[in-house]
């Protein structure tokens, strides 16, 4: 039997841990069905009474065999399964994938910019959905129920619409190489602009209840810090790493689909309530990126109701190449998720329909891997609001 020798040296060093731990020392499993973890993780605990001394954190309960998948079907056939990685942004995922495509075909200057500001549209919509995931769950983990309600209530108006525009609720299916599934609905941009206006004061209230919220801030404020230097060092992306205080977003970084030509700001972490990249930064930047996302969403709305809008004979499949047969290459690419960078790895032999290899980048991943180096010496309550703050989701771990 053929071993890896990262796997036995990783495996032993586990084994290690626990044979040191001492004997007043306790080992606690938290998961894999814990309502804190976020999904099927389990998090093996060594504790000193409530203090938590070393975290383990264990993954796999939850593999979609992404990449196998990936490797089994052809391009287009794929996009229902990058909906399945971070199921709660997948808009995003299939952004990312269909690029890559495009662009290994070369087709991807030749997308109408009609197309292109739909992607985007939908993609910001499915982004403040995920943050409101983020924010409500957050609020239920430290112990407040109603901003969670709240959430989920104003979520629900961005599902109605993603599923006007594409038929499901949550794995879209929508955004297709060389296109759309479909165009816009007749009345999807009016009904999205009297969400937003709807919208902005709910935002308003969720700061007042919970943002500025004392018992909240003296739960998540120099909690978890994450330097920003450990936070480069474990690839973190996202929000995790902009709340370290590094203005780093790839839709400007990288420049991709519509955004070079909208007009938003990038939040940081900036420590007003405690320590620069702490659990509350974390939170208070997802905060933030919902107002900046309401920014695009308007700018794209304005666009999709002037110069670009709807024609009776645009055809948002027009540009859908009948094979999908790249030319033979290795290629990455990578777009900014609603955790942070997400990226595809591709080989293409240039014969087939098929790739030969796909690799996925998933920010979670990355971003989970730094919990143990956050966690030392903390309480296990602060241990809840630590991955609380993290905001992974299982099928983007376990691709």
């Amino acid at each position: 039997m053929i071993t890896n020798p990262k796997y036995e040296e990783a495996l032993n060093n586990y084994h290690k841990k626990i044979a040191d731990a001492s004997v007043e020392d306790m080992v606690l499993n938290m998961g894999p069905q814990h309502p804190s973890t976020h999904g099927v993780l389990r998090l093996e605990l060594i504790t000193d009474g409530e203090i938590v001394k070393e975290v383990i954190p264990h993954i796999g309960y939850l593999h979609r065999c992404f990449e196998k998948h990936a490797e089994s079907l052809t391009y287009q056939q794929t996009i229902p399964f990058t909906d399945r990685m971070d199921y709660l942004a997948s808009m995003n995922n299939s952004h990312a994938f269909v690029m890559g495509v495009e662009r290994m075909m070369g087709i991807d200057k030749d997308i109408p910019k009609r197309i292109e500001y739909i992607r985007v549209l939908v993609c910001e919509l499915n982004r403040i959905a995920s943050h409101l995931i983020a924010i409500g769950t957050y609020g239920i983990d430290i112990g407040a129920f109603t901003p969670f309600l709240w959430c989920f209530r104003d979520r629900e108006h961005i599902m109605g619409m993603l599923e006007w525009a594409s038929g499901s609720r949550m794995l879209y299916n929508y955004i297709w190489v060389g296109g759309l599934f479909y165009d816009l609905p007749v009345g999807f941009e009016e009904r999205c602009r009297d969400f937003v206006e709807y919208f902005k004061p709910k935002m308003v209230e969720l700061n007042q209840l919970l943002t500025d919220n004392q018992v909240f801030i003296s739960r998540t404020a120099n909690v978890g810090v994450l330097p920003l230097d450990v936070a480069i060092n474990y690839g973190c992306s996202g929000p995790m790493l902009r709340a370290s205080g590094l203005k780093w977003d790839l839709r400007r970084i990288d420049n991709y689909s519509a955004y070079p030509e909208l007009d938003f700001d990038i939040p940081v972490g900036q420590g007003l309530m405690g320590t620069v990249g702490d659990c509350w930064d974390r939170y208070k930047v997802r905060v933030d990126e919902i107002a900046q996302s309401l920014r695009i969403v308007e700018q794209c709305l304005d666009r999709l109701q002037n110069e670009l809008k709807r024609t009776p004979d645009f055809d948002p499949r027009a540009k859908m190449p009948r094979k999908t047969i790249p030319k033979a290459q290795d290629y990455y690419v990578r777009c900014e998720g609603a955790k942070g960078e997400l990226g595809f790895y591709f080989i293409a032999d240039g014969k087939s329909e098929i790739p030969t290899r796909v690799k996925s980048r998933g920010p979670s991943f990355n971003n989970l891997s730094v919990l143990p180096e956050i966690s030392k010496g903390v309480l296990i309550a602060d241990l809840i609001a630590i991955v609380g703050s993290i905001d992974f989701v299982l099928g983007e771990v376990d691709r």
